[in-house]
């Protein structure tokens, strides 16, 4: 834990009045990124984000105030305006605040590292990255090519009178990307941008990147010699690669609380979900089974308390396909009578926290990716997303995808390029018919899931095996 943000915090606690309801959020937050694109290093990027986050509740009236000014001055400041703020908009609060608003319990968690970023050198990095654009870039119809690493740590003390939490992250963000272009087509291929995690570098050792960088610069040329997706209602296997953001967008954000309760309608939108499906709703077919997995190790979303100080637990939020608890967090459980999650969450010092998803997994099946392709009469593969679109209600949606095989009588056949398909959110799941076992599940994530006026762009995991839909429309780019 940063020895300033700790003196801070020992700060604000002979600050501010022991008898108030108050809370401060403190994070001191570290980002460096190296870049090698078109065989050229590019200028490593640093940046170093500190902040308080200061709530105050004065009689069911909560406000806040942020700051970067971290003396006793401007703590005080910024203690003050929020006070004040609480007074003034006590008149038109839409709903009573609970009392203690802090931290309930104290606590901590870090994420487990086995490998710091400072233990290689910054040139040993730029020079892998350097041999990984140069895999990339082995045929002359790649004509972008690019290898970054993204590294992040976030140290965050959450504090009230009683009880103080404190939790220290490590993220670890690999990327790849190679394009080619045939005459006025061209494909692209990536790897790594989803596959980031809580760790240190030795989360770059899992992934093989050495192997991955030649097999999608080869890919992106196979790709332009591919045949188009055909247009057509078939079977659609979803590798892991692209079932993260059919996870993300027709489950998680159709689930979170302050959607269905409408605070997000103005800007990212609302939910085709409503209160009364949740305990009988048929979300998806009875293989659907979707956690809400705050601890899944080295996941991107893993904490043990989140940004208002609820105690992180594991929770299912749909079983054996049936729906049965929201994405929503201490306050929005208030106001909707339902029990959610926590996951009220932040993007930064200056940012309130709000009802985000965390880690939204699906539990595997007992299919090998072998079993699931051999009952497949005809149908498509599909793998690593390249465009989304979905209505403001997270219920119709069309997708399409960078890398897609032909299955025809049980056997994997031809690439094809350009797969897309469409579906509703309401039924999609329910089609849902072969889930992967073990071996085929990933754990993957999105970084900028954005939401929230002022913008907050966040982190999210997700995990999923392999999947089989039944009767999918798909089509291709043509």
């Amino acid at each position: 834990m940063s020895a300033v943000l700790e003196d801070i915090a020992a700060r604000i606690r002979a600050l501010l009045p022991t008898q108030a309801d108050w809370s401060v959020r403190l994070v001191d937050d570290y980002e460096q990124h190296l870049h090698v694109w078109r065989s050229v290093s590019q200028p490593p990027a640093w940046q170093q984000r500190r902040g308080a986050f200061i709530s105050c509740n004065e009689n069911g009236s909560l406000a806040y105030a942020a700051t970067s000014d971290l003396t006793d001055t401007g703590l005080r400041l910024a203690y003050a305006r929020a006070r004040q703020l609480a007074r003034q908009l006590q008149a038109r609060q839409l709903f009573p605040c609970p009392a203690g608003i802090g931290p309930r319990q104290h606590g901590h968690y870090k994420t487990t590292v086995k490998q710091p970023w400072a233990s290689r050198e910054f040139r040993d990095l730029s020079d892998w990255l350097q041999r990984l654009n140069s895999s990339l870039h082995q045929h002359q119809a790649i004509v972008d090519w690019s290898a970054a690493l993204t590294w992040r740590h976030t140290d965050m003390l959450l504090i009230g009178p009683d009880a103080m939490v404190k939790q220290a992250f490590d993220f670890i963000s690999p990327h790849l990307s190679a394009s080619a272009c045939r005459h006025n087509e061209t494909q692209t291929r990536s790897f790594g941008y989803d596959h980031a995690a809580q760790a240190g570098l030795e989360h770059l050792d899992k992934l093989d990147l050495d192997n991955a960088a030649t097999r999608i610069g080869t890919e992106a040329v196979e790709l332009l010699d591919a045949d188009d997706c055909p247009d057509t209602c078939c079977d659609l296997l979803l590798m892991p690669g692209q079932m993260i953001l059919q996870i993300h967008e027709s489950i998680g954000h159709p689930l979170e609380l302050d959607r269905i309760l409408g605070d997000e309608r103005n800007y990212a939108g609302s939910s085709f979900v409503s209160f009364d499906m949740f305990g009988h709703y048929q979300y998806g077919s009875e293989l659907l089974n979707v956690v809400f997995d705050p601890h899944h190790p080295g996941e991107l979303a893993s904490y043990a308390f989140d940004d208002s100080g609820s105690v992180a637990r594991r929770e299912y939020l749909i079983r054996d396909g049936i729906l049965t608890r929201p994405l929503g967090s201490a306050m929005s459980q208030q106001r909707a009578g339902l029990a959610g999650v926590a996951n009220a969450r932040s993007s930064g010092w200056n940012r309130p926290p709000i009802d985000r998803m965390a880690n939204i997994n699906i539990e595997p099946g007992n299919q090998s990716l072998a079993d699931m392709i051999s009952g497949i009469e005809y149908g498509v593969l599909m793998d690593t997303n390249r465009s989304w679109s979905i209505d403001d209600r997270r219920n119709k949606f069309q997708f399409g995808c960078e890398y897609g095989r032909m299955i025809v009588a049980g056997e994997l056949r031809g690439l094809v390029k350009n797969p897309n398909y469409r579906g509703i959110s309401a039924s999609f799941w329910r089609n849902l018919h072969a889930v992967g076992n073990a071996e085929t599940f990933a754990v993957h994530g999105v970084h900028t899931c954005g939401k929230g006026e002022p913008n907050q762009a966040l982190h999210a995991g997700h995990a999923a095996p392999a999947c089989v839909f039944k009767n999918i429309a798909v089509f291709g780019g043509d």
